[in-house]
């Protein structure tokens, strides 16, 4: 399975990047455009392992619950 890389915006908007095969590729590339001054403030660079582009989609708009947080997690 490879791994993508998108650009997430607000509203569950998503640009696909790139697709790699290895992780450390893929990571190297959205740490590169994280760092990019060029990227718009409303967008997270994100690395997704699926089987294929919807199911990659699938996961990145997928809502989850927050973790729950105790008293004294800081």
């Amino acid at each position: 399975m490879p791994y993508y890389i998108y650009k997430v915006f607000p509203f569950h908007r998503l640009e696909k990047v790139a697709e790699t095969g290895a992780f450390p590729q893929a990571s190297a590339q959205a740490k590169a455009m994280r760092k990019d001054p060029a990227l718009p403030a409303d967008c997270k660079v994100k690395v997704i392992f699926a089987e294929n582009e919807l199911g990659a989609e699938t996961l990145l708009t997928e809502v989850r619950e927050p973790r729950p947080r105790f008293d004294d997690d800081d």
